[in-house]
């Protein structure tokens, strides 16, 4: 090992572990156990949204088509970008081109905050409507005519999962946001090397978790049933 690779593995190794290996295989370990409980979380929600769509799925097909499909669709395509940009950035830290880094995990916290400013778009949209549970229901004119059928209480529920689990995702998102303006921070101090990188891959793994929430979100709650 030449004097720069030892001093790269001593700027990075935490004291508890004997090289820089051991500890990359901890932080792997770890950023796994902690997706599994994410599973599990997010599991649940989506099994059960999956017994009330089945047991009311003319309302939630109703509430379905409130939606903008344009928007879901949209962020979708913008999700997927922010995905790439982030297996370029955990590309750009393995091979200590750190310019690349910063410019790849910017480009990845935009795009993130594009979804959540198109979410947010969306959201206002719902109180327009007046279709918010509890703090704003009271639909009217056409949203009221296409909610009517299949029941407004069990349209309501369909609004309460729709307001719960992209909640939910968008603060995963503003977590995620957080961890990469903070490995741009440490990039900046030339923190990360060829030997040293697992911060920017744990949570590009992170970043690839919530992005898949999301794509099982938009067919879940944009694309029920047919449009008219």
């Amino acid at each position: 090992m030449t004097d720069a690779e030892a001093h790269a593995q001593h700027a990075g190794l935490a004291h508890q572990f004997e090289d820089l290996d051991q500890q990359q295989d901890a932080d792997a370990l770890g950023i796994w156990l902690f997706l599994v409980t994410e599973i599990m979380f997010f599991g649940g929600l989506f099994a059960s949204y999956a017994i009330y769509r089945w047991l009311y799925f003319p309302a939630f097909q109703g509430g379905s088509h409130i939606l903008d499909i344009r928007l879901g669709a949209a962020n979708t395509i913008i999700l997927l970008g922010s995905s790439l940009t982030m297996v370029l950035s955990v590309r750009s830290a393995q091979v200590g081109n750190r310019r690349a880094l910063i410019l790849f995990l910017v480009a990845t916290m935009i795009l993130g905050g594009i979804f959540l400013g198109v979410k947010a778009y969306e959201y206002n949209q719902k109180f327009v409507e007046h279709v918010v549970p509890s703090l704003d229901w009271a639909p009217e004119g056409q949203t009221l005519a296409r909610l009517a059928p299949g029941g407004l209480e069990h349209a309501q529920m369909y609004f309460v999962f729709y307001f719960a689990m992209t909640g939910l995702h968008a603060i995963h998102m503003i977590i995620g946001m957080g961890l990469l303006l903070w490995l741009v921070f440490r990039a900046r101090k030339n923190d990360f090397t060829p030997h040293y990188f697992a911060p920017v891959e744990v949570v590009g793994l992170y970043w690839h978790f919530v992005d898949i929430v999301w794509i099982f979100l938009f067919p879940l709650l944009y694309l029920i049933g047919g449009r008219y």
